[in-house]
């Protein structure tokens, strides 16, 4: 009998670990698939302008029809780091501290509460975010700092930083609480304080999935596109904390739908910087970890 289930069960094991192989090979395919695709359609643009006019030039001006068009993403990139870097201050701190009081210090009864409007926060659908943000936050800067429109960068930020709040706070909490409990009881043992023994021990022990967290929330920010058209203003400026500004993922949605020639080109290549502006990203937030693991 013990042999008969050892025989069936080989069969069934081959069945599974080709079923999640093919799994993975479709995912990087599709990976794959993207890149060529993004690199087919926008490199031709990028010969045609130029690499230093497009990745460095100020003036996008598309659809200009008394003079050239220009086609110069500089203010983009600059407001997609700029956006990025501010929700990523914001809210990776609130994040944190949220994930280690939820995961250490929070009741059982609170921490349901918590963990029910965390999900239920990341169940938002983005033209909500924006919506909410374009009624009460827009006015609120114009009112608060005196501006002639609060619809800008620093509005794009908040709506950021909050958005990216549930991807860092679930995977936070998860990572913590995989964190041995005999690690805690050591160094309870040894005198430490509970929250000493929660910012000493615990959180250096899940680092990994922390970084994991914010690198989620880095990628959220990035790509996001309608919250941000929907509060920025979504004009080609440079980027000015309270001047109306263009993402790089908000310059491409906004245009594709009537571009076409040169300027749908264009399009392509800047979700192409994007795309590599990620890929660079996660690959040094990468690097960074397994150097930390290694040490």
């Amino acid at each position: 009998m013990k042999q008969n289930k050892k025989h069936t069960a080989k069969p069934i094991e081959a069945i599974v670990h080709g079923v999640f192989l093919v799994a993975g090979l479709i995912t990087v395919g599709c990976v794959l698939l993207i890149t060529v695709y993004l690199i087919i359609s926008g490199l031709p643009a990028i010969k045609e302008i130029g690499l230093i006019p497009f990745l460095f030039g100020k003036v996008w001006a598309s659809t200009a029809k008394t003079t050239e068009p220009s086609f110069g993403i500089l203010p983009f990139i600059l407001t997609s780091v700029y956006g990025t870097c501010g929700a990523i201050v914001l809210g990776v701190p609130v994040g944190f501290m949220a994930s280690v009081y939820i995961a250490k210090l929070a009741p059982k009864k609170l921490k349901a509460v918590m963990q029910s409007a965390v999900s239920l926060l990341a169940g938002i659908p983005s033209v909500v975010y924006g919506l909410v943000g374009m009624l009460v936050l827009v006015p609120g800067i114009r009112k608060l700092f005196n501006v002639p429109d609060g619809a800008s960068l620093l509005a794009a930020i908040v709506v950021l930083a909050i958005m990216i709040l549930p991807s860092i706070i679930k995977v936070s909490v998860t990572a913590l609480e995989a964190v041995p409990k005999e690690y805690e009881d050591a160094s309870l043992a040894l005198g430490a304080t509970e929250v000493e023994t929660h910012f000493k021990v615990s959180v250096p022990a899940a680092r990994s999935g922390i970084a994991a967290a914010v690198v989620l929330g880095v990628g959220r920010a990035i790509g996001e596109a309608m919250a941000v058209m929907m509060v920025s203003g979504n004009a080609a400026n440079m980027p000015g904390l309270f001047e109306s500004v263009r993402f790089l993922t908000t310059a491409v949605a906004s245009e594709m739908s009537y571009s076409g020639g040169l300027q749908r080109q264009a399009l392509f290549s800047i979700a192409l910087v994007l795309f590599v502006f990620i890929m660079l990203i996660n690959a040094a937030l990468n690097f960074f970890l397994k150097r930390d693991k290694e040490a």
